[in-house]
């Protein structure tokens, strides 16, 4: 009898049900990363004494997996404050000082 549009006599697998050869799958390298794992401090140890770049290099990668890397954020902002400039001339032993007072946000743009 083939396939009729609409038939719903058969309900093949259940919704979020797992394969079970890739259930296994997923069980055995669970089971060798914990093993590796475990050993990693002795074998980080190692490899330091034997190739210091390269451990360091490995340490590198595997911090990524424990710290976030953190994205760009860009911000922008304005600033409304006011800048006081003084400027003191002296000529002839007299002494002229003049205030500016400017505005900042004129010239952030």
């Amino acid at each position: 009898m083939p396939f009729e549009k609409g038939h719903k006599l058969a309900t093949g697998r259940p919704r979020g049900a797992i394969n079970r050869s890739s259930e296994m799958m997923k069980l055995s390298i669970a089971r060798a990363t914990n093993k590796v794992l475990d050993d990693l401090p002795k074998i980080m140890e190692d490899m330091i004494k034997k190739d210091p770049k390269g451990a360091v290099d490995i340490a590198l990668k595997l911090l990524e997996f424990h710290l976030p890397k953190q994205s760009r954020v860009e911000m922008r902002a304005e600033i409304e404050q006011k800048i006081q400039q003084i400027s003191i001339n002296i000529n002839n032993g007299e002494i002229n000082q003049h205030r500016y007072n400017e505005d900042v946000s004129e010239h952030i743009g």
